[in-house]
């Protein structure tokens, strides 16, 4: 009888699926929307066991954790996601497109391999945007069967969508074309009510800037930013509660830059 209680009290909750989630600024956007109430539905490549610590310490915040592992490029780590989310919460409120992979090595544009591209636009254009189509879908068949729904879906960009690295051509392109998805799936989804966004990050300190963290200490100290230091997972994690919450509901469409001002032109 206590089980079926818990299954109860899990499929009342508001669901959020963050892809990418333990770790870097997938896990905290993850801990931002626990402290807002959140069950979350965490995708990452990683075994469970391997990303046991992180889970746990989600759990401490969120009223339940349910961990995917699979790889987000592949259709079938979709259907796995969402049928495993149906099964334990019934529904789902909040998708964040978060994994994104860097290349494997930094080439320059006359040197580009077809391998580098692939692995890259697979996890960082080709995954989210199918698994945006299966959840959105999913999504307007909530609307359709509770007016009250509300949904909401937040991609995890890159100011590389406009700032160019000739050395990873193949990530740059890939975030142009999040910021393409996320223009495309908010004008499919308005008809419904339902909110589509994209959050660019700057510089910021994870383990994929881990290998350039002096080139970045040195920017930063010379005044690359506006706000003269990193920026942290924390940062876009306020963001995306923010936007998941509501704040912003007649803002669809629209890019939030978390920054540091980065991208504001300057003389």
């Amino acid at each position: 009888m206590l089980a079926v209680v818990n299954q109860s009290k899990e499929k009342a909750l508001k669901v959020a699926l963050i892809t990418g989630g333990t770790r870097g600024i997938g896990l905290g956007i993850a801990k931002a929307l626990a402290n807002e109430g959140y069950a979350l539905a965490i995708n990452g490549m990683r075994p469970a066991e391997q990303v046991a610590d992180v889970l746990d310490g989600l759990k401490k915040q969120s009223p339940a954790v349910h961990y995917f592992a699979g790889d987000i490029a592949s259709t079938q780590t979709h259907q796995m996601i969402t049928d495993g989310i149906e099964e334990a919460f019934g529904g789902i409120h909040v998708l964040v497109n978060n994994a994104g992979v860097a290349p494997k090595e930094r080439k320059d544009l006359l040197e580009a391999d077809e391998d580098s591209y692939e692995f890259v636009m697979g996890t960082n254009l080709k995954g989210p945007y199918l698994l945006t189509s299966r959840v959105a879908a999913w999504m307007v068949r909530q609307k359709t069967n509770d007016a009250d729904y509300q949904g909401c879906i937040i991609n995890v960009g890159s100011v590389s969508a406009t700032m160019v690295s000739t050395n990873r051509g193949d990530y740059c392109l890939a975030k142009a074309g999040v910021g393409m998805m996320t223009q495309l799936f908010a004008a499919r989804m308005g008809e419904h009510n339902i909110p589509v966004f994209e959050v660019r990050p700057g510089i910021t300190k994870t383990d994929m800037t881990a290998t350039v963290t002096d080139k970045y200490d040195r920017l930063i100290r010379d005044g690359i930013c506006v706000t003269q230091r990193w920026g942290y997972p924390e940062d876009t994690g306020r963001v995306v509660a923010s936007l998941a919450r509501g704040d912003f509901a007649y803002s669809t469409g629209q890019v939030i830059y978390v920054d540091g001002g980065l991208t504001i032109p300057r003389l």
